[in-house]
Order: structure tokens, then C-alpha cells, then sequence
């Protein structure tokens, strides 16, 4: 597939996620770099099949990023654009001291969810949802939000787009050039300093605590246990504790 940034953007659909998947499936022309922005969503998802609201003059939209031989682990395409997200909320937020990247998919803000990252793999394409509370913080059962216009901002949802579409196009590129490490360590300076107290709830439910300890080759969470040894988690819910709503 050619590489380009075409923004579709549409008033109202069930998920901008399962629209891209949809055409993939049907084999419908989709070329990397396209997106997909909707005003509304009414059966927006995150990780984990939570629900994220809908609210209207947020950013709801998703990319498509088709994989190649050489390029690094597909799951780690979350750190691509965790650190696009971050940048592009830089962009209007300023070096707001309170932001923060949290290992997998969020952004927060003063440790309350400002953006969420959602990855979702059909054959060699890796659809990429994104959603960042511009106007409007929804109300999480699990977590407290953020939002930027609560800190005095107003920030066009047409806008924010155009600048995380430069952003994810500068972050990939950088992945396929340059290579994990310099993606993990893009990641690492906007993420929790290392030693940072976190929870980490497995898949089966078990509630381990540690520190962090960095990003792994493989982009992995390594999280250092009380005892010393480092655990290196794949997959489950990894929180700052202190985090609101953790």
C-alpha cells in the first residue's frame, strides 16, 4: 500500500475501529495513513471491552499502519503512538508538568485518563484507535478523566487531528528507521520515572505490587518486585498507585 494522510471524517458511526476493520475485511481500498474521524461514536471501546464515551468536540478516530517483514513487534506500535498522542497534546497543552504516558495505551493528566490508545490486528494491518478528551471528560466506572478544556483550553477536534496526523506519521516513521530502541526511549522520557510504585492485576485476576523498571526490548513493562526480581508483563492492567481511580 502507497503511504498517505487522508482525514475521512463522518458525523456519526458505531466505531471508527470496527468501520476500518470492516473495510479491510471487505477488501475495500484503505491505503496506511488514512483516518478515520468521527463527531460521534456510539459503540466506542477501549481496551479490555471497556466502553469510552462519545462526547461530543472529543477525538474519536483510528489509522491503519500495514506491517512489513522488517519492521519491530506489532504490539509495539502502542509506544508509536502513545508518544504521538503525547506530542500532539503537547502541541496545545504546552509541557503541561502533569502529563503522563501509562504503559500500554493512556495518557493521563495530573494521573486522571486523558487519551486512550486501542490496537487491533486483521492479517498484516494494525488498526489504531485513538481517543483524547479535548472538550468533554466522560465518566469511567474504573478511573477518573481528564479533559483539556478543563484547564482553560479550547482545542479544535479538526485541528488536534491535522497534528496527530503529522505526529503518528513522524513516530512511525521513526520506528521503521531508527528502530524500537529509539521509539522505547522516546517512550521511556515521556512515561513514569523509573521506581514509580505500580499495581499490576493478571489476567486470572492476581494482584502483584512493584516498581517500574523500564521497557524491554520487546516493549514489554518490566516491573520490579519487593524481593528484587523484575517481572516482565505482556498482557493485564498495569496502574500508577496514587493514580486517581487506580
Amino acid at each position: 500500500m502507497t503511504s498517505g494522510h487522508r482525514i475521512e471524517t463522518v458525523g456519526q458511526i458505531g466505531s471508527t475501529n470496527a468501520e476500518l476493520l470492516r473495510r479491510l475485511a471487505s477488501g475495500e481500498a484503505a491505503e496506511e495513513g488514512t483516518w478515520l474521524v468521527a463527531d460521534r461514536q456510539s459503540e466506542g471501546r477501549g481496551r479490555l471491552g471497556r466502553e469510552w464515551s462519545d462526547g461530543a468536540g472529543n477525538f474519536m478516530g483510528s489509522t491503519l499502519v500495514y506491517l512489513r517483514s522488517s519492521d519491530p513487534a506489532p504490539q509495539t506500535l502502542a509506544l508509536v503512538a502513545g508518544v504521538a498522542v503525547y506530542e500532539a497534546i503537547s502541541k496545545f497543552l504546552g509541557r503541561a508538568q502533569g502529563l503522563l504516558l501509562k504503559w500500554p495505551n493512556d495518557v493521563l493528566l495530573d494521573g486522571a485518563k486523558l487519551a486512550g490508545i486501542l490496537l487491533e490486528r486483521a492479517g498484516d494491518a494494525v488498526v489504531i484507535g485513538i481517543g483524547v478528551n479535548l472538550a468533554y471528560a466522560p465518566d469511567l466506572a474504573d478511573r477518573v478523566a481528564a479533559a483539556i478544556a478543563s484547564h482553560g483550553l479550547s482545542v479544535d477536534r479538526d485541528d488536534f487531528a491535522e497534528e496527530l496526523t503529522r505526529r503518528m506519521a513522524a513516530e512511525l516513521s521513526s520506528w521503521r528507521k531508527s528502530g524500537l530502541g529509539e521509539t522505547i526511549s522516546r517512550w521511556t522520557i515521556r512515561g513514569p520515572h523509573i521506581g514509580a510504585p505500580l499495581r499490576y492485576v493478571g489476567v486470572t485476576d492476581t494482584i502483584e505490587d512493584g516498581t517500574f523498571a523500564g521497557i524491554d526490548q520487546d516493549g514489554a513493562l518490566m516491573m520490579r518486585l519487593a524481593n528484587g526480581t523484575v517481572r516482565v508483563i505482556h498482557a493485564g492492567e498495569v496502574s500508577l498507585i496514587g493514580e486517581e481511580g487506580a
